[in-house]
């Protein structure tokens, strides 16, 4: 599974994005796991779905009545945990790729860090305080295919050494 992560407010390139990021991820064999709101989770879960993947939406409300998954969520999972259910989102993927983002991701880009979990940022956010050292961990690149070329060799080898 590969977590992508961003905020629900985003411009078109930001969707374009994330769709094509979807599209490449369910192409390749590899489930798409997100926050499974709107914006950029919507775009990639449309993306899945387009060529026959599989979305998991790990939502912030109880039951649709307060969280309403996207439309393209093919398997919802309801949490009550409102943004604490962002671990949940990046402990989910074997890799996160976060595409833009509002603070939300920020938190999501922390914690994936704090767990050693692969980063790979598309346009997103950027770190320059007091000597942080995690800046380095984030693996930049531009554009969706070699954003999930490098999320997917990235999440098989953290898979290869936590069999070992």
């Amino acid at each position: 599974m590969i977590a992508v992560i961003s905020g629900e407010a985003c411009g078109p390139e930001a969707l374009e994005l994330a769709e094509n990021v979807g599209r490449e991820i369910a192409r390749r064999g590899a489930t798409v796991v997100c926050g499974g709101r709107g914006g950029v989770m919507e775009a990639a879960c449309r993306g899945a779905r387009e060529v026959g993947g599989h979305t998991i939406g790990i939502l912030p409300g109880r039951g649709p009545e307060d969280s309403n998954p996207n439309a393209y969520v093919e398997f919802p999972i309801y949490t009550g945990m409102g943004f604490a259910r962002n671990v949940m989102v990046v402990l989910s993927g074997d890799a996160v790729i976060a595409i833009d983002g509002s603070y939300g991701t920020l938190s999501e880009i922390a914690y994936a860090l704090i767990h050693d979990a692969p980063v790979i940022g598309v346009d997103t956010w950027d770190f320059n305080y007091r000597g942080f050292t995690g800046q380095d961990k984030i693996v930049r690149v531009t554009d969706a295919s070699e954003a999930v070329s490098k999320a997917i060799e990235l999440a098989e080898g953290r898979r290869a050494t936590r069999a070992e």
